[in-house]
């Protein structure tokens, strides 16, 4: 059974020892001019900001297509939108109606106004920003941990605790096909071609099939435990995958083959994200920091500290903003309240 990243503790997703490395793991010397530039950049850019959401654990940020909006899905069964101005995000609004926690969310691919929500209350609302309105409420067939949209918009794919995958078209909002998998089910992905849908796996797999037939093309023997994350770099050249051995690997899309790897983290990596220019790949675990390595050397360009296990984090699709959000505690009145904030890190220093 799929549980949501968000929800896995240590235990459940099997931890790996510090320092442990694949063997095709590479080593580089020296920083590239790249890091360099960006480290200059992020020395006076490295104030991260918190802004409130939510009234407990954010599980999922995603900025709209064009950057205007983030938006977060909570466990208290609501998404919250915020806009970005200058160098801070204003709450425009909150959006209820979900009967259970909103696990995953994403944004339309071209749409800036439409995003979509997966819930553990069995449905999946389509909102517009423009009239803050639910447009659509899907039934499914199980509790929704994962979602996304296909790259040419006409399709959501949407997976629930039973691995089951359902196919939704976005104009009709019809259930279009619908896959029962054998195998534990952790996040899903199309391919930016649109014509092959990737899932990774409990077994340490990515499974790819083509699309729209939903044949199997081909499994890959990724990781030697729970295959967590999966994400598409904008350019194109290469997908990531993040695991429970504390592993990053990238991988170049045409050959299908792993080119090198991560290995900064010492917990389950929970959730990655490639910058605007695919040079750049943040990854985040239970570690109190998130990494961000060059993706061509994979040489780490800086880290993010934070308090606490990271649930998501997103670049911004034009700037080197990355929003993430935490299983940060309010310390100042109940040490056990969630305090339910997003984070916004790559600010000025004196912002």
């Amino acid at each position: 059974m799929a549980v949501p990243a968000a929800a896995m503790g240590p235990s459940a997703l099997g931890q790996s020892g510090p320092g442990s490395m694949a063997p095709w793991c590479s080593m580089t010397s020296g920083p590239t001019r790249y890091v360099l530039g960006m480290q200059e950049l992020f020395r006076g850019h490295s104030k991260t900001r918190e802004f409130p959401a939510h009234s407990a654990k954010v599980h999922s940020v995603a900025w709209s297509c064009d950057g205007r909006r983030l938006a977060s899905g909570s466990f208290d069964k609501t998404a919250s939108v915020f806009l970005l101005e200058k160098d801070r995000l204003v709450k425009e609004n909150n959006y209820r109606g979900h009967g259970d926690s909103v696990d995953q969310l994403c944004w339309h691919p071209s749409n800036p106004d439409l995003f979509v929500t997966a819930s553990g209350d069995k449905t999946i609302r389509i909102w517009d920003v423009r009239t803050t309105k639910c447009i659509a409420t899907v039934n499914t067939k199980g509790e929704n941990i994962n979602i996304c949209w296909s790259p040419d918009g006409q399709t959501i794919a949407v997976g629930n605790k039973d691995d089951v995958v359902t196919f939704i078209d976005a104009k009709t909002h019809r259930s279009k096909a619908e896959e029962q998998f054998k195998f534990e089910v952790n996040e899903i992905s199309w391919n930016n071609d649109n014509n092959m849908f990737f899932l990774t796996n409990g077994n340490g797999c990515i499974n790819i099939l083509s699309y729209p037939e939903l044949k199997p093309v081909q499994s890959i023997n990724a990781h030697p435990s729970n295959c967590i994350c999966i994400k598409f770099d904008p350019m194109g050249k290469y997908f990531a995958t993040g695991s429970a051995d504390a592993l990053v690997s990238l991988w170049d899309v045409d050959e299908l083959v792993c080119v090198r790897c991560f290995s900064r983290l010492d917990w389950p990596v929970r959730t990655l994200s490639f910058s605007h220019d695919g040079k750049m790949l943040a990854s985040a675990s239970e570690d109190h920091f998130i990494d961000i390595a060059e993706v061509e050397t994979g040489d780490k360009l800086w880290e993010v500290q934070c308090e606490s296990p990271t649930f998501t984090v997103a670049w911004h699709p034009k700037r080197p903003l990355l929003a993430f959000a935490c299983d940060d505690k309010d310390g100042k009145y109940d040490s056990s309240r969630e305090a339910g904030t997003v984070k916004l890190f790559g600010l000025p220093n004196d912002s």
